[in-house]
């Protein structure tokens, strides 16, 4: 079953013919005391999970945040892995958690990991995106999402099926145009291969090698450049991207789903669409470190995580997707809503999936992010 298959699956069914192997309470584990030391993304444990976690447990949670993969990684590695017991990264940037010795930061998951509770084929795929080092299972996928388009509709009136990722340099979105720099040449990129102006096989070319990298990135980087006056803001966490709307009077911008969702709860006018180029979709996953001080409370606090519950939950207070069997029973109306005027059936079938980290990706790609940001 493919992953936009099961997404429709998940949100019709809500879970009743994926359920999941009853949930290990941390009651019944083998912590129910001490702390749990987690970091995650800015936007992923609220005050209702913090405090729920806390009530059901008796563990203290210890919470650092950070707002990209670079971040998480580095503040991973500073302390050789050690520092904290849990941490969210991206599925795709999972093998970049490597050691001097060659070694993965993040552990096996431990047999205590209720893995079972998510969904089946999210798990399987997981292999190829990157949960898999050494043949064996390191990160658990927890939830996934998209990266297109948010547009304040009012202003910009552009039907849906003619939405592309070039709109964000149209006429009219000078000065006010919002992006992540890593992710907009990705987005660009899509809509100059789309007119054949600069092939890349869907920019999976940029993964194949070096020299392919440097060939699509330079054309797609120079580009953009020659229409830098359309830049009105630039982001790199949630925080960030929804000031671009709200403070820096930006009408369009290639965002997270999150941002643009959550502007829609707040004023009708912006809405958050799928460029017809194709969807750009992502992955995280939860993950104990290998060097975890509190490896039993670490297996606790994942546990409590796969809940159903609480992936509604967390659906509800990001509207990122929970990749827990049986979360979508817990999801508001209103999340519902905005997932059937986003995710189409055409839109679900032309998603575009971040992959796995290669090794020449990640440098290749901040030399021209660096060109963009320095314009």
């Amino acid at each position: 079953m493919t992953h936009r298959l099961l997404r429709r699956q998940v949100l019709a069914l809500g879970g009743a013919a994926l359920a999941a192997p009853a949930v290990l309470r941390a009651t019944d584990a083998l912590a129910s005391s001490g702390s749990v030391r987690v970091l995650a993304w800015q936007d992923y444990i609220q005050p209702n999970i913090a405090e729920k976690f806390t009530a059901d447990t008796g563990i203290q949670l210890e919470l650092t945040t950070f707002g990209s993969n670079d971040e998480a990684l580095s503040t991973v590695a500073a302390s050789g892995g050690r520092g904290f017991d849990v941490v969210f990264p991206s599925i795709t940037n999972a093998p970049s958690y490597i050691d001097e010795n060659g070694e993965s930061y993040l552990a096996e998951v431990p047999a205590g990991v209720n893995i079972g509770a998510v969904i089946p084929s999210f798990l399987r795929d997981s292999a190829t995106l990157g949960g898999v080092h050494n043949g064996v299972q390191v990160a658990i996928p927890f939830s996934w999402g998209t990266e297109g388009v948010t547009l304040n509709r009012a202003v910009l009136p552009i039907a849906d099926e003619d939405l592309s990722y070039g709109d964000l340099f149209r006429p009219g979105t000078e000065g006010k145009a919002a992006f992540r720099q890593k992710s907009v040449i990705m987005g660009v990129g899509l809509y100059l291969d789309a007119t054949g102006a600069v092939p890349s096989n869907r920019m999976l070319d940029v993964y194949k090698s070096e020299e392919d990298a440097r060939r699509v990135w330079s054309a797609v980087t120079n580009w953009i450049v020659e229409r830098k006056a359309h830049f009105g803001a630039f982001w790199n966490n949630a925080t960030e991207a929804t000031a671009a709307f709200k403070d820096a009077g930006c009408i369009i911008g290639q965002t997270w789903d999150t941002t643009g969702l959550l502007l829609n709860r707040e004023n009708a006018d912006f809405v958050y669409r799928a460029p017809k180029e194709g969807i750009i979709t992502w992955c995280d996953s939860i993950a104990i470190l290998r060097g975890a001080p509190n490896p039993e409370q670490a297996v606790a606090f994942v546990n409590f995580m796969l809940q159903p519950e609480v992936g509604g939950m967390y659906a509800n207070n990001t509207g990122y997707n929970s990749a827990v069997a049986g979360a979508a029973d817990f999801a508001t109306e209103e999340f519902k809503r905005q997932f059937n005027e986003v995710y189409r059936p055409d839109v679900l079938n032309n998603m575009w999936w971040w992959q796995a980290d290669v090794p020449h990706f990640a440098a290749v790609r901040d030399e021209f992010v660096a060109i963009i940001t320095n314009a």
